[in-house]
């Protein structure tokens, strides 16, 4: 009888009934989509956990901006997006980005990088290239 009610209690927990709710998600320890790394950036953990969070977060950040900054050079080539002068901190992008993919949950599933570059499209727009004159012909 004992061993009947283990494997009825396995089967149960195999189909799912014994799962945990969605909303009570532990850390995230692998960065997949854009709602992961928003999860990374705004941890709702405390001690270690929390801070390895921060610092995956801000070193995703740095690594991107810097990538960026190498492929798409001032005065070079139209950059995807345009930091202001000063720009916010790392801490505060990551912040900032966490509230996009909640603001933004069409884009939440897409990968990490992908959402990186939307919200920061988004938020630090470069401004319209000026209209060029077209040479006139001659006369």
């Amino acid at each position: 009888m004992q061993r009947t009610m283990i494997l009825a209690a396995g089967a149960l927990a195999a189909l799912g009934f014994g799962a945990v709710p969605a909303l009570a998600q532990g850390p995230v320890t692998e960065v997949q989509t854009a709602r992961d790394l928003g999860r990374v950036c705004d941890p709702q953990t405390t001690g270690v956990p929390r801070l390895e969070s921060i610092a995956y977060c801000q070193g995703f950040l740095t690594s991107f901006g810097q990538y960026h900054a190498l492929a798409h050079p001032a005065g070079r080539s139209r950059q995807l997006f345009c930091m202001p002068t000063p720009g916010p901190t790392v801490a505060v992008s990551g912040l900032a980005f966490a509230r996009w993919t909640e603001a933004n949950p069409q884009h939440a599933a897409g990968p990490a990088l992908d959402g990186l570059l939307r919200w920061a499209e988004a938020v630090h727009p470069c401004p319209a290239e000026p209209t060029r004159r077209t040479p006139r012909a001659a006369r």
